[in-house]
Order: C-alpha cells, then structure tokens, then sequence
C-alpha cells in the first residue's frame, strides 16, 4: 500500500487546493478555523480506508498505520472491520472474483464507501453540531498525526497520538463558532477516502473502486496502472518524487489561504462562509 505520510500528505493537499478553487470561483470562504478543521479531516480520511488491514491485536503490534494509532482499541476495531469487509466480499463477490484470505482492499477502498462515510459524517455534523465535530475531529485527528508524523509517533507510541488528537479536538472546539452546521466536514471526509483510493491505485495492486459495478465479469475489479508504470509503495518514485512534491503543494496552499497573502495577491474581500 501507498505508505501513511503519502496518503495523509494527499488529503490535505487536495482540501487545500479544493478551497481555493472554490474561493476563487464561487466566493466561498472558509474561516481559518474552518480551513484547518477541513484539512485535518481531509487528512485524517485519506488515511482511514486502510482500517481495513488489521495485525495483531493482543500483541499490538502489525497491522495499517491507521490500525496503529490508537494502540489495541484501534487494533480491535481494525480487526473487526477487516473480518467483515471479508465476510462482505464472500457474500458478494462473482464466480470471476479471485480468491482471497483477507478484507484488505475490499469495501473501504471503494468509491461507494467513499460516498457513503462522506454522507453520513455531513449527516452527524449538520444535525448535532459542534458535539459531533469534536467526536470527528478527535478521531481523524489521530490518524492524521499517525499518518504527517509516522517515525515519531512510531517511537512515541499511541499515547502521543491519543494526547495531540484530545488538545487539537478540544482546542478547535473552542474556536469554531457557534451557530454553524459543519457539513462541509462530510465533503471533506468522502475526499480524502476518495483521494486514498485514487492513491492505491497508482500502485500495482489496484483498488476496487468501481464496485458493484461489474467489469468484465468481476464486481471486485481491481483498477490500477500497468505494473510498467504502477509506482512501488514505499520505492523511490513515492519517497523522492511523489510526497515531496505533495508536501510542497501542501505547504503553497496553506499560505495561499493565509487571508493577508490572498489580499496582497488579488486585494479581494471576503466571500460568504463555506458552513452557512
């Protein structure tokens, strides 16, 4: 699989650039509270489909970065999901579908999980508010964390990610104000598992995103690149090339989005806010 820093480096990325776009073009603007809450989450999910690839829960040890960063309580749910993405295959897969022992790359790494995370985060942060964000924020903070600071946390262990994700969480929740839906977190949540999907298909192994949609003859269709040209998670291509480059674009939307660089570039007011 496409390594946690690449995955988490993609969903900030394209939230950032999407925000841009969407300043630029429909006058929507974000708060910077906004903005960070959004990246976060875009982060966070660009990392969360791989919740999927559990290891060993009472040795804590293996499994994704993601099954990582809570310590055993996210091992145990890691385990739980990839038992029933494999049970979930079982029931639905065709006579042309291969074989398989796991649930790795099954139904989290779909466009229609995609939809379907993204709908139901919208759905809890548009009806109970603030209170839900924090829930959302707490988690997907983690993995974010987990995924932008992988050697550290690594070597740290999951208290570190636990803390940082409870202050972040807390910490926006007291900034973020009152009065406002938030459903624009569910747009960013469906992007970043969608942009995670998109990053594991560049890679030999492919992802089903197409399912249930049935491609010659197989619901669970891998789609990817030619091994020719598929990038090897991990190689060169990823390390010297591919998150670099991210992080750099990273980074230029952080500070496109800065209010005071947007004014010294365009000298343009403020839009209508993203969550009104």
């Amino acid at each position: 699989m496409v390594m946690g820093p690449t995955h988490a480096m993609s969903g900030a990325a394209l939230w950032l650039a999407g925000s841009a776009v969407a300043d630029l073009a429909f006058g929507i603007d974000q708060s910077s509270a906004e903005l960070v809450v959004g990246t976060i989450v875009a982060s966070g999910a660009a990392l969360y489909p791989d919740i999927d690839c559990a290891g060993k829960v009472t040795e804590n040890k293996g499994g994704s970065t993601v099954a990582r960063s809570f310590g055993v309580a996210s091992l145990f749910v890691a385990e739980v999901v990839e038992r029933l993405c494999y049970w979930f295959y079982l029931l639905t897969k065709s006579k042309k579908d291969k074989k398989r022992k796991n649930g790795h790359r099954t139904f989290t790494h779909t466009a229609l999980h995609a939809a379907i995370v993204g709908t139901g985060t919208g759905f809890l942060a548009y009806q109970f508010g603030k209170p839900a964000v924090i829930a959302i924020l707490f988690v997907l903070t983690g993995l974010a964390v987990r995924g932008l600071l992988a050697e550290t946390v690594e070597k740290k262990g999951w208290i570190v990610t636990t803390g940082v994700a409870l202050v972040a969480s807390y910490g926006m929740y007291r900034f973020l104000p009152e009065g406002r839906d938030y459903w624009v977190l569910g747009l960013a949540m469906g992007i970043g598992c969608f942009i995670h999907v998109l990053g594991d298909m560049i890679t030999k192994m492919g992802s089903p995103l197409f399912f249930p949609i049935p491609i010659q003859g197989r619901r669970w269709r891998d789609i990817g690149l030619p091994n020719s040209v598929a990038l090897r998670a991990g190689g060169k291509e990823e390390n010297r090339i591919l998150l670099p480059v991210l992080t750099v674009l990273v980074v230029i939307g952080m500070l496109y989005n800065v209010p005071e660089v947007q004014q010294l570039l365009f000298d343009q007011g403020t839009g209508q806010g993203a969550s009104e």
